[in-house]
């Protein structure tokens, strides 16, 4: 499996604010924000889907190249959510998907509780949102539904991201590609992130 840390001097600084539990939470939306489209830009950096389309500039005729086939752009809810418009903005001509999934800790095992994707989605390449990914249960879960559909290559972007989640995302899911800013080596028993930044949902949406 693909993965890229994405290791620059303004995500470390952005990061740092993120773990801060004194973050208030719209600057943690914001920093959220900001993030994600620097996520979304990595994640497009070798797009080969491109045309070349005649134009007029003020001053000339020329070429210039235009995307073909956007990706779709799927959150993984809720905190997904805090990360999808910033990619939606990215990429304008994006469509968007969500997924409501979560794991039972009395079944020990994932519940889909929603399931919303653009129509034509077959061979739609997608960027999948979740900023925190630990176990990776969801996340599995997440991309068996979107294969079901047949869709073309799944880009994971999320802030942090644990050993565990790679080994078992490669074991299940080798051909998918993770952009993530950060490796974080230990869960503790309720499976948080270690140091982490604590539940984002909470922390996007002033739920705690």
């Amino acid at each position: 499996m693909s993965i890229k840390v994405i290791d620059h001097p303004l995500l470390k600084h952005k990061l740092g604010y993120l773990r801060d539990k004194n973050t208030r939470s719209q600057e943690f939306r914001d920093l959220t924000r900001e993030i994600s489209k620097l996520l979304a830009y990595e994640a497009m950096r070798d797009w080969t889907e491109l045309e070349s389309v005649p134009i007029e500039t003020p001053l000339a005729r020329t070429e210039v190249s235009r995307i073909l086939k956007a990706p779709v752009a799927v959150a993984i809810l809720r905190a997904g959510n805090g990360m999808l418009d910033a990619v939606l903005d990215m990429i304008p001509i994006a469509s968007a998907g969500f997924i409501g999934i979560y794991r039972d800790k009395f079944i020990h095992n994932t519940v889909e509780y929603y399931f919303k994707l653009p129509q034509e989605i077959q061979n739609r390449e997608i960027l999948l949102c979740d900023p925190l990914i630990a176990t990776a249960d969801t996340m599995i879960a997440a991309i068996d539904r979107l294969k079901s559909y047949r869709v073309g290559k799944i880009r994971i972007l999320s802030i942090l991201i644990s050993e565990e989640a790679i080994e078992r995302l490669n074991h299940f899911h080798p051909d998918a590609e993770v952009y993530a800013l950060h490796v974080e080596k230990q869960m503790n028993e309720q499976g948080y992130l270690i140091p982490g930044l604590g539940d984002a949902g909470d922390r996007l949406y002033q739920t705690k």
